[in-house]
This record gives structure tokens, sequence and C-alpha cells, in this order.
């Protein structure tokens, strides 16, 4: 039904607008654009309807539409495609940057391919390839330049380290090869590289961008990649192939276009240094300032199935992670992840597993503290014994020996024995007894050698216990320093969320959109700092080889309303003091975003919400006019004569205030908003009713409240009048009614918003 909707629409807008609605893009670009848009599920969900291809239709025999053989019809006559820039323009600008980007790295990718072939295949290319050799030769070193008949330019071999077929590991070999590039050199080139590639493609991106009608004073277009750089070859094809494993020929991974960020490094093993990737990075930004919202879209490229993408925005402490699904290339704040790796599971194992096992060897029961605590008191008593023993001992030798008085019975019977020997004649054969303690001393002798050898083995004990647990106690640092690294990465302080239908609301009212993968920032009037930190998932906690990642993320400025479907901005519209509204609110270049509204209106499930305000005075805050807190109102315009008042700069300031806005969004639900704000000069608007007037009385209201309520109303009653007429010219005639009456039935019971009251549209008399 929708398809019907917009022939019959094709019918109604001009052929004229053509021009308009392509203008910025060639046939190549467009026709490619188309591809990109279709064979991506979030672009064509949200911008595939504002592609109109009316060429052949072209099948595969599994009635998938060959993509390559449209390009071809398209590029031939490029009036087979519409792209209405005009509705794309106000769709997500992260949607539209992500479409940009892709037509970017998929024009680069020609350039460089062209590069490396003969001078035909760059002729087509040769202003971009100057701008680009341009971009080079003011980043890169002195030594990766080469003089060539006088004029100074890029060494050629440079160009095969930007063959986006060759991972990493592989452009950083061809480089060190050279022999014209030093370590010093090649790091700077790499980084030069690096730089070029994300310089040109912002500036393509952003081209392409404003071509599909997108419009930003902020716009940050970035690359990255993080990993080991070694596991990319098999994504970096340049084609990518079909649901049969048949090539197409329009889309390029150019995952190898994805810079890494690079260092030197000293390799542990040789004690050498090298280049090489970060496995972590992180981008330094600002918020878009002027209190306007700053929206940060993601697109991730080189995804891993097994491996969770992480990415972790930082924001004044508050942190804001996302994680990658196991399913999509999608990011949202829901952290569950099955059948594989994530990060978190790699900190819980480095902290709970590694440094836990540590922490248990040198504090646990048995852990090098405790049996180094046991040795060293252990050896402390064996000391002690041992001084005491050697007291001992040295007691012994200062002792005078002496005459046992009761000697033992073989010594008396000896003695009796010598004595009748000597009575008798004999020889005197006795040898007086005496105390000299030979046994203890021999048996003190064998204390202190057992005791000394006892203290030396507690010694050694000790001290392999304390290298034992110095190593583990170095490793922990290790290991520490590697988990605090790790959790600085994941944040400290997450920020809370509820979700609805893929609506992430943080706990500061920033939000994500699961849909679009558009984060926004909540609105800031100084443009304040963040970051954004990319992480790869290490294949354990302790390895350094991760496997590759590769992500766009785009960062632009968003106004309020800026994704209305419907945008009508009245700017000093209305007579002075007055309300009425002569000029219709809708043209012909409304028709698309009419329709849009009503095939939202006829779906049920969308709810219709209807919001009217008169804001009263308004003030002018940053981007846009809000609702003055204060209501103090001049006589006249500044200026001393009416001539003066007339052409003052002040004067037209104040017109600015002079606002009427309604905008129609539809997302979620289908919502409608009227504001209508006053300049502060006071009104001289002529109430009659007493009842209006009381109420003014009551909620202290002045007339250019009213005057602004009067307005919104006018607007809402206007608005339904065209659209009731308009149903009919879009919608057969059974789905106009059913639209007609849902809008007349909510606009009928809404109320305008008037201070702290509000008024039916009746009430206020129109």
């Amino acid at each position: 039904m929708k398809n019907i909707y917009f022939s019959l629409l094709l019918c109604v807008l001009s052929l004229s607008s053509f021009a308009q609605l392509n203008e910025g893009l060639t046939p190549e670009e467009r026709a490619y654009l188309f591809h990109v848009v279709k064979k991506s599920p979030i672009l064509d969900h949200a911008i595939g309807r504002y592609f109109d291809y009316k060429g052949p239709d072209i099948r595969f025999g599994n009635k998938e539409l060959n993509y390559d053989s449209v390009e071809l019809i398209i590029i031939n006559d490029p009036t087979k495609l519409i792209i209405r820039n005009q509705e794309i323009g106000k769709s997500s600008k992260g949607i539209l940057s992500e479409a940009a980007n892709k037509v970017a790295l998929w024009e680069l990718n020609k350039i460089l391919l062209a590069k490396r072939g003969d001078e035909k295949d760059a002729e087509p290319y040769l202003e971009k390839l100057a701008h680009l050799e341009y971009l080079l030769i003011e980043r890169l070193p002195e030594a990766a330049l080469k003089e060539k008949d006088g004029v100074i330019g890029v060494n050629p071999k440079l160009y095969a380290v930007m063959n986006p077929g060759l991972s990493f590991d592989d452009k950083l070999a061809l480089l060190e090869s050279y022999r014209f590039l030093d370590q010093a050199n090649c790091l700077v080139t790499m980084r030069a590289l690096n730089a070029v590639v994300n310089r040109y493609v912002e500036e393509r991106s952003f081209q392409l961008f404003q071509a599909l009608g997108g419009r930003a004073d902020v716009y940050t277009n970035i690359l990255i990649a993080a990993g080991d750089g070694s596991n990319t070859t098999g994504l970096l094809e340049e084609r990518e192939k079909d649901e049969r494993g048949r090539w197409n020929k329009g889309l390029p991974k150019a995952v190898g276009l994805f810079p890494y960020e690079v260092n030197l490094v000293t390799d542990p093993e040789n004690n050498r240094t090298k280049i090489e990737p970060s496995r972590y990075t992180t981008t330094d930004l600002k918020t878009a300032g002027n209190l306007q919202l700053t929206n940060i879209h993601f697109d991730v490229w080189g995804y891993n199935t097994s491996r969770q993408t992480t990415v972790i925005i930082e924001k004044n402490g508050l942190n804001y992670p996302l994680f990658g699904s196991a399913d999509t290339r999608f990011l949202s704040p829901d952290s569950s992840f099955s059948d594989g790796a994530t990060f978190q599971a790699i900190i819980n194992d480095l902290e709970k597993n590694k440094i836990g096992h540590l922490k248990e060897l040198l504090y646990g029961r048995r852990g090098f503290e405790n049996s180094i605590a046991y040795n060293k008191k252990r050896k402390t008593e064996v000391a002690t014994r041992l001084q005491m023993k050697e007291k001992d001992y040295s007691d012994l030798h200062g002792t005078a020996i002496f005459t046992d008085k009761k000697a033992p019975k073989a010594v008396r019977k000896a003695k009796r024995a010598a004595r009748k020997s000597n009575h008798m004649g004999g020889p005197m054969n006795y040898q007086p007894y005496t105390d000299s303690s030979k046994k203890r001393k021999g048996k003190l002798q064998n204390e202190i050698i057992y005791l000394n050898e006892l203290y030396k083995q507690y010694e050694r004990k000790i001290k392999e216990l304390e290298e034992q647990r110095d190593n583990a106690l170095a490793l922990m640092a290790d290991y520490q320093g590697r988990l605090d690294m790790f959790k600085q990465l994941m944040g400290y302080r997450w920020a809370t969320y509820k979700e609805e239908d893929g609506m992430y609301i943080f706990e500061d009212s920033s939000t994500f959109d699961l849909y679009t993968q558009d984060f926004k920032l909540k609105p800031t009037k100084e443009k304040e700092p963040f970051e954004i930190r990319l992480i790869s998932i290490p294949e354990s906690c302790l390895s350094n080889q991760a496997d590759e990642i590769m992500m766009h993320m785009n960062i632009t400025d968003v106004k309020p309303n800026q994704h209305a479907r419907i945008q009508l901005e009245l700017n000093d519209q209305f007579a002075s003091d007055a309300y009425k509204l002569n000029q219709p609110l809708f043209t012909l270049e409304d028709s698309v975003a009419l329709v849009q509204f009503f095939e939202a209106l006829k779906d049920r499930d969308l709810d219709l919400e209807i919001i009217a305000r008169g804001q009263g005075v308004g003030v002018l805050n940053g981007c846009c006019v809000v609702k003055k807190g204060t209501t103090l109102e001049a006589d006249s315009y500044p200026g001393s004569t009416s001539e003066e008042r007339a052409t003052s700069r002040a004067r037209i300031e104040f017109a600015q205030l002079r606002r009427s806005e309604l905008y129609v969004e539809i997302d979620r639900q289908i919502t409608v908003q009227v504001n209508s704000y006053t300049d502060s000069i006071r009104s001289n608007l002529n109430i009659s009713s007493p009842e209006l007037n009381e109420k003014m009385r009551a909620y202290n209201l002045t007339k250019n409240d009213m005057l602004s309520a009067y307005r919104t109303a006018t607007i809402l009653l206007k608005f339904k009048a065209e659209l009731n007429m308009l149903a009919g010219t879009y919608l057969k005639r059974e789905d106009a009614k059913v639209v007609i009456d849902r809008l007349n039935r909510q606009i009928d019971r809404t109320r305008i918003n008037v201070g702290a009251t509000s008024f039916k549209i009746s009430e206020l008399q129109l």
C-alpha cells in the first residue's frame, strides 16, 4: 500500500524537481548510493523509501534484486532514480553520515585501486588523486617524499602500503622493507597515512552528507581500528559476496582503510623497539555546545560474532557502555552476550582467577606471607635456643675442675685396689676422679651444630619464600596494573537507564536509539569534553593477541525538532496583536512528508499525541527560541523616534522572537507539536470575554501569553482544515475517512497550554 501512495505522489510531483532532488551527485555516486542503502537494513529502513528507482526489475533466481545490473542502468540513464534529499535530510544525521561514509570509502578504494594500475585507470580520478597527494605531502616525513623533474611528490611505493587488501602487519612489513625509511620515519609515515585517510573520508563524506540534504555546523567523521593487526586478511576483499557466494562489484569491504593507533613499544623478548597497533583506542572530542544535542553515530565494520564489541562513552566521570549483539553488528547498552568472549569476562578472569590465585598464594592460609611468618618465628626460636646452648657451652669452659666426693662405684673400687697395691709395694695405679664435663660439652657441641644448620635452613627457606613472594607481588602488580587499565577502560561509574522499544534513556537524559545507532548527549551551552573508547577483546586476560575491530563514528550537532518529518517555522507571519493567518501551511514540496504522516495515522499501533503551547514572550537561547523565564515587558521598541525604532537592529532581533512552529515527528509514536512566541513588547490584544479575563487574572497571564495561545490555536485549526482536504488527494476515500476522523478527534480534544493553565480551542472563541 505504501508503494501505491508513493506512486500516486510521483504523479503529483513536478518533474521539474528532478535536478533539485539530485543536486551534487554524479550518476556513479547516485547508483552506488542506491546500492549501499538498499543492501544495508539500517539504511534501507530509515531512508530507503526516498530512493525511487523506476528502471527495469532485474533479479537473481532467488528473487533478490541484482544491484550490479541496476547500477549500470542508473549510470547509463540517471532519470531512472530520484533521490529525495529534502526528505532524507530530515532523517537521522547519523544515518546520513553512515551512507555518506560508505560512498566515500567506496570512492577512495576505487581511487587507490586506480593509482596502483596504469595511467589509463587513474585518468578519471586525476583531480581527486591530486588532492589526496596534497594531503599526503602535508603530513609525510621528508624521507617519504621523492623529487621528480623538480617537483616534490609522494614516493610511489607508499601507495602500495595504502592497499585496503593488506592487513596491518602486512602494511607495516612492507613499510619497514623500504630502505629510505628508518624506524622513526616508519612510525611517522604510518601515522600520516592514517591521518590522511581520515581527513579525505571526512571531507568527502561531508560533501555527500550535504548532497543528501544533511545540515550540520559540527561534523566529525572518524574511522578507527583496534587489535593486534594480524587477522584481518579474510575481511579485506575489495568486494563482498552475496548470499550465493558471488561477488558484488559495488560493495568493497574497505576494512583495510580503517586506521590503527600506532605506537613505538619495547619488545621484552629482545629488548628492541617495534611499531605496534593499539588494542584499545581513546578519541577525545567535544560536545556541539550552543544548547544543541550532540549526536554520535556508530557503525561497526570488522565485527566478530565470538567476541563482544565494546564501546565506552565517558563524559564528566559518567560512563555509557555500549555492547555488540551476538546476532547483529548493532550496539546497545544491554551487555548480555552468549557463546563468546566479553571484556567483562576478561576482567573477571583476571581479577577473580589470576589475581585471586596470586592473593591466595600470597595471603592465604598456606600462602607465602604466612609461610614466611611461620619460618621467621621458627628461625627466631632456633636462634634463641642456639644462643642458650652457646651460653651453656661457654659456661662449661669457664668452670673450675673439682673432685667429686661421691665418686662412682667403679672409681671407689679402683681407689681401694690402688691403695692395697701400694701398701704391698705395688704401683700406684689410680687416677683421681674429676668432673671436667667432657660428655656434656660434646653433647652441647652437637646440639649447637644441629641448631646452626637448622637456623641456616630456615634462612634459606625464608629467602626462597621471599623471592617467590616478591615474584608473585611483581606479577600481581603487573596483573593489577592491567586490571586497573581494563577497569578504567570500562569506566567506574556506569549510567543507569530505562528502555522502551529500543530507546534507552539514561539518568542524565542522554539517549541511545537502537534502530538508528545514534547516541545523543544532552545539550550544553558551552562545548564540553568527552571521550569514546573502542576496546578489542584479547584472546585471554593475559594475552597481547586481540581480534581486530573496525568502527566508523560520526559526531554532529542536532537542533531541537530537526528530525521532524514536517517542519513549519513561521517567522513574524502574524500582524501586530493579531492571530489571523492567511497564507497556507503546506505546499507541493511537503507532499512526501504529508503522505508519510497519513500512513502513520492509519497505523493504530502508533499513538498520536498533540502538544499545543502558547509560550508567551520568547527569548533566543543558543540555537532556537524558548519561553522566557521572566515576563518583564516594555511599552515600545528601542529608539528615540519611530524611524529609528523601525530600522533599529533591536527591532530586527525582536522580529526573530515573533515565531510560530509546527512539527510532526514520526518515530515510535506520532507527535504533533505547535508553539507560538511573541516579543517582549506589551501587547494591546483586545480580549472581551469576561471568563478569559478572569482566568488571566487568576493565573497571572499577560496579553502576550494569550496572543501566543490564539496563534497556536489558529495554526492547529488551519492544520486540521488543510489536512482534511489533502487526505482526499493522496488517499483512497475509505482511508482518507479513517485518517481525517482520527486527526479531528485528537485536535478537538487538544488543550492549549498557557503558563500554569490550559484552554480548549472553543474557549478562545476564534
